[in-house]
């Protein structure tokens, strides 16, 4: 190949590379009420479920304490939470999540709320593949205003990385029969949530929350 042709082969693959990424702008989130609020405790409420598993709900609220505790800030215990709502009645995501953020703040005391919701959750099977994806979404709600500081969404699923290409179409329906079968055994939609649950809450650019008060990077972003 002549150095002219390689020239214009890397000139047209620049152009293609430049326009693939002027076509997928990154979303910056907006984050003055955030920075203007500043919360320091937040409450966790139960995600509402919008799949067919019954499990989704408690498995992600078990799991999403962690990486807001790891972003520097206090979180209201799962299970002081949950007695106190089922001590006044309330024992259904949707039920607990339209309770006014006034009322909120004065049963628990927290800065904020957070409202989320599972919209993906088990095993999924396809002709020559299975794979278990949770998706959910969540948005950090002022309980003194009631203004949104933060929403964002994320989803994670076993079959990143993977390349079961290998076998031919006999193989990959072999392998995907039994992936499906051992991930509803071993209950992999839980280990997967965990993924979903970092990814949505952890702090940092682009996307994620603002550093908490009991981060060391707190007031850095």
């Amino acid at each position: 190949m002549s150095k002219f042709l390689s020239f214009k082969l890397w000139l047209a693959l620049s152009t293609l590379a430049l326009l693939a990424a002027c076509a997928q702008p990154v979303r910056h989130v907006d984050y003055t009420a955030f920075k203007n609020s500043r919360p320091r405790s937040i409450l966790v409420l139960p995600p509402t479920n919008e799949t067919t598993d019954v499990n989704a709900t408690n498995s992600m609220l078990s799991q999403m304490t962690m990486p807001l505790a790891e972003s520097g800030y206090y979180v209201v215990p799962v299970a002081v939470m949950d007695e106190t709502f089922k001590q006044n009645g309330l024992t259904t995501a949707a039920d607990i999540q339209a309770t006014s953020p006034a009322k909120l703040r004065e049963i628990f005391g927290a800065d904020a709320a957070l409202y989320a919701k599972v919209t993906q959750y088990g095993t999924v099977y396809h002709i020559v593949d299975s794979a278990t994806v949770v998706t959910a979404s969540a948005k950090l709600i002022d309980l003194k205003t009631g203004d949104i500081l933060w929403q964002g969404s994320a989803s994670a699923n076993s079959n990143e990385g993977n390349n079961s290409s290998g076998g031919g179409l006999i193989g990959m329906l072999i392998i995907a029969a039994v992936k499906q079968i051992a991930n509803s055994l071993t209950d992999k939609s839980h280990d997967i949530a965990a993924v979903t649950s970092y990814r949505l809450l952890h702090a940092g650019p682009p996307n994620g929350l603002l550093y908490g008060p009991r981060s060391p990077k707190y007031g850095t972003d």
